[in-house]
């Protein structure tokens, strides 16, 4: 398994158990969050305390809920996170489910960016995957 994978498998349990300590334990000091602007949460977040926060921010409105990684695309130095989310918003009953995509780009073992695409295929084809299968 790539070492990048196995760090992303780790940093998507820390969100799921809300440990946004563990969840920056691979980021570079410089790391940048980019969510597009059709996300709840859009914007462009740049260090460490502002990635967490941004992530904090939005992991705080969940009664419950997960967010998987269902398959992995290494692509160079950047992994395509193909997820699954299931959550349920507090004060609500009604669960919201869908699928995207994480780019997160690594440079010396550190993750130095995570862009969000809410097309899978256009992550993939970001990082010039397409038709690349999924491990």
């Amino acid at each position: 398994m790539h070492p990048n994978v196995q760090a992303l498998k780790d940093f998507f349990a820390a969100i799921n158990s809300d440990d946004m300590q563990a969840m920056t334990k691979d980021f570079a000091p410089d790391i940048v969050r980019i969510e597009p602007p059709s996300f709840p949460m859009a914007g462009t977040y740049r260090g460490i305390e502002q990635v967490r926060a941004h992530v904090a921010a939005g992991r705080g409105t969940w009664a419950e809920g997960t967010c998987e990684p269902e398959s992995f695309v290494v692509a160079g130095d950047k992994i395509v996170a193909l997820l699954h989310v299931r959550v349920r918003l507090k004060d609500h009953s009604d669960w919201i489910d869908g699928r995207f995509a994480d780019v997160h780009t690594y440079r010396i073992g550190k993750a130095v960016q995570i862009r969000t695409f809410g097309k899978r295929k256009d992550a993939l084809e970001w990082v010039g995957a397409k038709g690349v299968e999924a491990i």
